[in-house]
Parts: structure tokens; sequence; C-alpha cells
């Protein structure tokens, strides 16, 4: 982060100027991560909400000289990075759109599939998982994954902000009433009217999950698993397409082709599928044994779905994608892996 001088008291010699912003910076550094989350739940933009991280720490360290120390640094800062988003939101002309989550295809600010700020984020202010299972894991990401696109879709700016300040950081009511300049009974009532909007968003959303997609995708884990080609091909659509994200990317098309490369996969038959959703598609984490006795990351796979069926396939064999999504690199050996015949 780059500062500039303005604002800070002309009084002050250099030295007891560097003093102030190496104290500053000390603290502030140690949370612009979680500040990063917070501004990006609220925003749900990765773009924006770096921008607005930045603006944060400009406006703090400008007033620095003022803090008094009658709230911890920590809670004065998310203040600041509240009302700044804020601003922004209520200043926007259209609804943003959450970038890497369903429906922001059309977003200028999206990433492309294997973008992870959204899986990394939504862990960043969240309390760490005791669990090692990885679809325990994943399911707890997509769970605030699914809860922050309805908040970003149906609450106001303002609702938007006293949700996350009360559920997520689990302020007090006449803190968050401090922040955005209302009085604590009018946010009990925002509250209230958020969470009962939330609710009903979210019963019509669980109605709207095609079965016939589940049993495709089970079918497709359960083919992977066993090496079974015939169930393979069956549910590949006549145009199908595989992105092969190595060092050389390769798009194969048309199902005999992704089927010829799927037969030669070693980790067909000999594997271990772990249901997910990158961006808002389904997917699986895919684990291979090894001689160790323990199942190792391997690849990830994303699948574009219809009513037909599989339509594309995106590989990463990047075993990094797995730590960014907090997936683990290793699970133990599971009695569904079967060994490939020759």
């Amino acid at each position: 982060m780059e500062l500039h001088s303005q604002g800070v008291d002309q009084d002050m010699t250099v030295n007891d100027r560097s003093d102030v912003d190496a104290e500053f910076m000390l603290q502030a550094n140690s949370l612009r991560g979680e500040l990063l989350a917070h501004c990006y739940q609220l925003l749900g933009s990765v773009h924006d909400a770096e921008d607005q991280v930045q603006e944060t720490l400009l406006r703090a360290w400008r007033s620095y000289g003022d803090f008094e120390g009658r709230s911890s640094f920590r809670t004065w800062l998310y203040r600041i990075a509240t009302n700044v988003c804020l601003t922004a939101l209520e200043s926007r002309q259209r609804r943003p759109l959450p970038s890497g989550l369903p429906h922001s295809r059309g977003d200028e600010q999206a990433h492309g599939t294997w973008s992870m700020e959204d899986g990394a984020l939504l862990g960043a202010s969240s309390p760490t998982l005791e669990s090692t299972d990885p679809a325990a894991i994943v399911a707890s990401r997509e769970r605030r994954a699914q809860a922050l696109q309805m908040v970003w879709k149906h609450l106001s700016p303002r609702q938007r902000a006293v949700l996350i300040l009360r559920d997520v950081l689990n302020w007090q009511a006449n803190e968050i009433a401090e922040v955005i300049g209302t009085s604590g009974s009018a946010v009990h009532s925002m509250l209230r009217r958020a969470r009962a909007q939330l609710a009903q968003v979210s019963a019509v959303a669980a109605d709207e999950i095609d079965p016939a997609w589940r049993e495709m995708l089970d079918q497709y884990a359960a083919a992977f698993e066993s090496g079974d080609m015939a169930v393979l091909v069956s549910l590949l659509t006549d145009g199908a397409v595989m992105d092969v994200g190595n060092a050389e990317p390769e798009v194969l098309t048309g199902r005999d082709i992704v089927a010829r490369h799927l037969e030669l996969c070693p980790t067909l038959g000999n594997c271990h599928m772990v249901p997910i959703t990158i961006s808002g598609k389904p997917g699986f984490a895919v684990y291979r044994p090894t001689p160790d006795g323990v199942l190792r990351a391997h690849s990830i796979e994303v699948l574009d779905m219809s009513d037909s069926g599989i339509e594309g396939i995106t590989v990463a064999e990047d075993r990094a994608v797995f730590s960014l999504y907090g997936l683990p690199s290793t699970i133990e050996a599971d009695a569904r892996v079967r060994t490939r015949r020759p």
C-alpha cells in the first residue's frame, strides 16, 4: 500500500511521523486479510473489495492521529470499512453481481473458472473448521457462498451491512447503530426484516435444485470411481468439450474424442470423487490412492451441465487449487475406491 503525507500533522518531525506510520502499518497489515473478506461480503466483488480496503486504510492512516482508543483498532477499521463500502454500494446504479459465484458470467469483474478468491475470502473471516473431511469443508463453504449470494441479491446495502455486522462479526445493536447512523431499535427492525426475507428466499431456492442433474452427477462419480466407460460415454452430449488445463492447455471436442481421453486417464477406476462447486458449477475434487495407503489430491474437475447431459469438463491438475479452496491434500482411504483392472 502506497501512502502519501497529506493529512499528517505538519508539526511532527520526520522521525515522529516515521514511528506513527510504522505503528499504523504494523497493525493495519495484520488485519488486511479479514478487512478484504468483510468488504467482499458487503460488495460481492473481489475487485471492488480490494479498492475499498485501500480506501479504508488510506482514510484510517490520515485519521490515525485522532484515534483515541475508545474502541479497539480492529473495530475502528471495521467501522471505516463498512462506511466506505456503504457509500460505494449506495452510489452504484445497478446491483452488484458476485464475482466467482452463480449468475456472475456477465459481470465485467468476474474471474475465470479457476478463480478461487471466493473460496479464500469466504474462509477468511470464519472460524477454522475442525473437520478434515473435504466434503464437510466444501459443504460449509458452499452454505456460506449461497447465503452471501442471497444477501447480495435480495437485501439493500444497509440491511446487508446490519446482517453481516451482527451475524458474522457479532457486533451489538448499539455498535451497529453508531456505524450506520441510526438507532438500536431501527437496527433490530432491519435485522428482523432481513432475516425474514432471506428465510423466504432460501425456502424457494431449495425447491429449484434439479434432481435429474444430481442423479447425473452421482452416476458420473460412480462411473469414474469404478472405471465404467459405458456409463461415462452415455452421460456426455454429442458436442461435449473437455478443457485440460495443464502446462499446455488442450481442448478436446466431441463425445468420442473426450471419451478416448477419459479412457486413458490414470484416475479412471482408481480414485475417490468428492463433490464440490466452483464458480457456481458442479464438479469433483479427485483423490488418487498411493502406496503409502492414503488418498492424495490429484485434480479438480468442473462440469457444464444441461438437461441433455454433460456438455463440458474443465480439468485442473494444479494441486494448489486444493489448498486455495480449503481442501486437504490427503484423506483417509475409502472403501469405494477400487483398483482398475489391467
